[in-house]
């Protein structure tokens, strides 16, 4: 498992982030406090706190780490 800090602050950033993890066969966790949504429901994010980073957790054994988080560049936060 990977994890990382992601930025969804406006409706088109949501709608992307969806669309790219979308593409993938991995799962993908979003964490916000105590809850967890599927990264891949654009009713679930909207649901969450999108006024500060959230954590995504990526589950992946058969796609390259590397290649998804490249894709998800756009949205991370350091």
């Amino acid at each position: 498992m990977q994890s990382i800090k992601v930025s969804l602050n406006s409706i088109d950033k949501v709608k992307d982030f969806v669309n790219e993890v979308a593409k993938y066969n991995a799962e993908f966790d979003l964490v916000s406090g105590r809850y967890v949504i599927d990264a891949k429901s654009i009713m679930g994010i909207f649901s969450l706190d999108l006024s500060k980073p959230i954590e995504l957790n990526i589950h992946s054994e058969t796609e390259d780490i590397n290649t998804i988080l490249d894709s998800l560049k756009p949205f991370t936060v350091e």
